[in-house]
């Protein structure tokens, strides 16, 4: 094997320690959310995006080089063939602290038990409306009751934590974020509001529209409920605040209007394996022309993620018209 020749951690320019990555698993989904997806959608070739084996070499290789917590995204993880195989090997990596995972929902009457059991820490899953009618609207082709009946599965089986994620969108759902606020209080969930990303040319509307800014969305909840800010941080980008009279916190997630990648300690790779270094910019490394090319090694890999950090930016640009916004839509991305 090559011996890496850079220092063995993640360490970028601007002194950010990398120990988390988004691990998208597919860009498949069941659903066709309007904020993540055109509603006819051209997936990537089987032949293009990376197997299994290849996903797991890719966690190994960050986990010796200090990452702590990896989070499985989609697309939906859990429309992926086999996908359990993977869950079950990244649940037995040396030196991983926490395996997380973000999902729709709609799977988890199935795979609840079996994620538990493999490893699995907590679970994030979305949520943007408690009305039938409304909730296949934004997702197009959601079926409510398969996501309800999925969180009630993940609460029977005990993950250490599960936190619902909506989206609140002008004309779509802003007025349930109390609604959507009582369902997580009333089960002892955690919730965390976010603000739509302008990733991609959304096909129903125009995100400038219907962009809810959180400071919007927190004045709604203050209606009921006192909000005591929290210090307490995850591997992610939520602001925390503990609800007085409730084990539950609800957290923010403001890419629009609060940039916080001062402490942005995370990377993203794509099914098809390119390390996405930033949500907001088309910073990239291909690692799958590494992992396919038989002269090279785990060596080769940990040296390329080494290396790639002196290309990971500062900070993303959202909404600011001087600076070109991404155009893959949040399911190439991984969520």
């Amino acid at each position: 094997m090559n011996e890496s020749i850079f220092p063995a951690k993640l360490v970028d320019r601007f002194g950010r320690h990398v120990d988390y990555i988004r691990l998208s698993v597919t860009d498949r989904c069941d659903f066709r959310c309007v904020y993540c997806m055109t509603e006819e959608m051209t997936f990537m070739p089987r032949k293009e995006i990376l197997s299994l084996e290849e996903l797991y070499q890719v966690a190994k290789a960050f986990t010796e080089l200090g990452v702590k917590k990896i989070r499985l995204t989609g697309g939906e993880p859990l429309v992926r063939t086999n996908v359990m195989t993977l869950v079950e090997k990244l649940g037995a990596l040396p030196g991983l602290q926490e395996l997380l995972l973000t999902t729709n929902g709609s799977q988890l009457t199935t795979y609840a038990a079996r994620l538990k059991e493999a490893g699995v820490n907590r679970i994030n899953i979305s949520i943007d409306s408690l009305r039938a009618d409304r909730f296949q609207r934004i997702s197009r082709v959601g079926k409510l009751h398969k996501v309800l009946a999925g969180i009630d599965s993940a609460i029977a089986n005990g993950f250490e934590r599960i936190r619902l994620n909506s989206v609140v969108m002008k004309g779509y759902n802003e007025d349930e974020v109390l609604a959507l606020t009582d369902y997580a209080l009333d089960r002892n969930l955690d919730i965390a509001f976010i603000e739509e990303m302008p990733l991609g040319e959304a096909s129903d509307h125009a995100r400038e529209d219907t962009t809810c800014s959180n400071a919007w969305v927190r004045a709604q909840i203050e209606k009921k409920y006192q909000l005591l800010d929290s210090s307490t941080r995850t591997a992610g980008p939520s602001r925390y605040a503990q609800v007085t009279g409730f084990s539950s916190r609800i957290g923010f997630i403001s890419p629009v209007t609060h940039n916080f990648c001062e402490d942005c300690n995370r990377v993203r790779i794509t099914v098809e394996g390119r390390l996405l270094l930033c949500l907001g910019n088309e910073h990239s490394v291909d690692l799958r022309a590494i992992l396919r090319d038989v002269s090279k090694d785990i060596g080769d890999l940990k040296n390329a993620l080494v290396a790639s950090m002196d290309i990971k930016p500062e900070r993303h640009y959202f909404y600011n018209r001087d600076h070109a916004q991404p155009i893959r839509l949040m399911n190439m991305t991984g969520g």
